[in-house]
């Protein structure tokens, strides 16, 4: 007997696995059009997503089988207000979107994320207050809204995130006490907010640098007064001041007296000088300068003296130009006059000039360079600075304009907000500031990297030329910007040895003369001390600075790649991976300091075994 094929039950499993990918390629097609509408509706920088490429191979974007479960997008220039489309990525459980520049509430949609275990979104300005449908998400383990504007009060439904071990909310303006906090956080800050009331017990065990900051009392700070809590010792000069006797106070009263009487002198023999200096002719130009920032706040551009005049060669002929040359008008309306009567305020004194904060009464901001002994002829000088004016990149602090004079050189650069990079990892490390952790750092390593190697792509003889922390400024969203570039070959050799100057190649003899390869090694440099937190030119007592690539290596050596970085990365250092990213970056540092040029990597495969390890999930 001849059997017949039983197509129904054939075509019946062909509908099913039709149906079933339909649902994988409708659920994954979902997440893509989620993607698309956050990456159409974010302000800043565009997130460089190949819209014809697979959706898990999008930069950040993180898949488990069919669905997106992880975006990672860490300082990538993100900015404005968060469009509705994160909440249709339903599968998604990490979220990190830090060290942005976005703005507004967290969006409601947020609340369908019902799977996400971390919500990282510290160092950008979400503001409003914190949604209470965060604690009702039933997976999350870690929250960090820190360094944003979140204000009014800590919801009272903190506890319903009963999963949840950390909770970072510290520099934002948080109001009222503390809630009565039941659940076993393992993690908490909450300093430097305008918090009031006692430390509820269940935080009691707290370091006590996660409340400093605020108007809040009890374990682990001061006891609470017997009037109740918000006494803060350390943070209520006010409530000290009832308790000041009558001796105290009538000293006070005689303090300011005396203050009051010095103010009017000083003022009358300023108003003295001033009539004196109103019968000398003025200078044609002054410097945008301020004698120091404290003087700043009281100065204009023009207030300050130029410094003793430096012997110059013999210049070609030309008219010396009357007002400001620029190469990008359309950032602000402005012209010398205008840059003259700024405000001006210190910022720094650098190899080849210090630099100002000039801040105009409309609100434009600028940084002014003012150089110092520039050693070639006017139409050299002026070749050059046409040459800078003509370069253009994401990671170069944009050249606006310049102003020359015998006296006076100016150049005019875009204002960075987030200052140096050096001021970032060596400066104040108190209360209220950003750390900057391994995702920050190593977005700075790859746009520094980015911006050098274009540099480099201009002629085998271009390079930047003074390579060093304090010239990798910062946007709002901790972009790095490269400044100082490609101005060496104007200005006369420092004196100082090179064995000083921690960023220094061995070869390098001529300050003007720095190679491609003197480059690398002044990278290499900088990528240890992102590392490390190390300054290469940090001086110990009377000794000379650390030998940054030295030191690394013989601690790699003696004992282990991971002893050399700096504590305040690895406290924040990120899951799975994260320290195998970190000993990587540290090896291509390495590789960059190598003793002879020919040893060393270009800059262009630096960049891009950097970008590999920028493109590794750190968990």
């Amino acid at each position: 007997m001849k059997l017949k094929p039983k197509l129904p039950v054939a075509g019946a499993l062909a509908a099913v696995f039709l149906l079933c990918l339909t649902t994988v390629t409708s659920d994954l097609e979902s997440d893509r059009r989620a993607l698309v509408a956050l990456r159409n509706g974010v302000h800043g920088r565009p997130l460089l997503w190949n819209i014809s490429a697979p959706t898990c191979t999008w930069g950040g974007v993180h898949c488990d089988g069919d669905r997106v479960t992880e975006l990672r997008l860490p300082g990538v220039g993100m900015a404005g207000p968060l469009p509705i489309a994160i909440g249709n990525l339903t599968q998604l459980r990490t979220l990190s979107i830090r060290f942005n520049a976005l703005t507004g509430p967290i969006p409601p949609d947020f609340a369908n994320l019902t799977l996400l275990r971390y919500l990282y979104l510290p160092g950008n300005a979400f503001s409003g207050e914190i949604p209470t449908f965060l604690f009702t998400l039933p997976n999350l383990i870690r929250i960090n809204l820190a360094q944003n504007n979140f204000s009014g009060r800590i919801p009272d439904n903190v506890n319903s995130a009963t999963r949840l071990a950390t909770l970072y909310l510290e520099g934002n303006q948080l109001t009222g006490p503390i809630p009565e906090i039941t659940i076993p956080l393992q993690q908490f800050n909450v300093s430097f907010n305008q918090l009031n009331g006692s430390i509820p017990n269940r935080l009691s065990g707290m370091p006590r640098n996660a409340f400093e900051g605020n108007l809040l009392c009890g374990k682990p700070l001061d006891p609470c007064g017997s009037g109740g809590g918000g006494n803060n010792n350390t943070e209520s000069p006010a409530r000290k001041s009832d308790k000041l006797s009558g001796g105290t106070i009538a000293g006070i009263v005689i303090a300011c007296v005396f203050g009051l009487l010095l103010i009017l002198l000083i003022l009358f023999l300023l108003c003295r000088k001033r009539k004196k200096e109103e019968n000398i002719e003025p200078r044609s130009v002054e410097p945008p300068v301020a004698t120091s920032a404290a003087a700043a706040a009281k100065q204009t551009v023009a207030d300050v003296p130029p410094p003793a005049k430096a012997a110059e060669p013999e210049r070609a002929s030309s008219a010396v130009s009357k007002d400001l040359v620029f190469f990008v008008k359309s950032y602000g309306e402005f012209d010398l006059d205008g840059l003259l009567k700024a405000s001006a305020e210190v910022l720094g004194k650098g190899t080849f000039g210090s630099s100002y904060k000039a801040s105009f009464d409309h609100g434009l901001v600028v940084a002014v360079k003012r150089l110092r002994d520039v050693v070639v002829p006017e139409k050299e000088f002026r070749e050059r600075l046409q040459f800078l004016g003509s370069l253009s990149h994401v990671n170069l602090v944009t050249f606006l304009a310049y102003y020359f004079s015998p006296d006076e050189k100016l150049l005019v650069y875009e204002f960075m907000p987030r200052g140096s990079l050096s001021a970032l990892l060596h400066g104040n490390k108190g209360g209220g500031r950003s750390p900057l952790n391994w995702e920050t750092r190593a977005g700075i390593a790859l746009g520094t990297a980015r911006a050098i190697s274009y540099i480099h792509s201009l002629d085998t003889t271009t390079s930047h030329g003074n390579i060093k922390s304090s010239n990798i400024l910062l946007s709002e969203s901790y972009e790095a910007k490269v400044s100082d570039y490609c101005l060496a070959p104007l200005i006369t050799p420092t004196s100082t040895p090179n064995r000083i100057d921690g960023y220094r190649a061995p070869e390098v003899t001529d300050a003007r003369k720095i190679s491609q390869k003197a480059d690398v090694y002044s990278f290499g440099v900088l990528l240890l001390e992102l590392l490390t937190g190390k300054s290469p030119t940090q001086q110990q007592l009377n000794e000379e600075g650390v030998d940054l690539p030295r030191w690394v290596q013989a601690v790699a050596e003696q004992q282990s790649p991971s002893d050399v970085f700096d504590p305040e990365l690895t406290r924040y250092e990120p899951e799975g991976n994260g320290n195998e990213n970190m000993i990587r970056l540290l090896k291509i540092g390495i590789s960059c300091t190598a003793q002879y040029p020919d040893k060393r990597p270009s800059m262009d495969e630096a960049t891009r075994l950097i970008e590999e390890v920028s493109r590794s999930p750190t968990g």
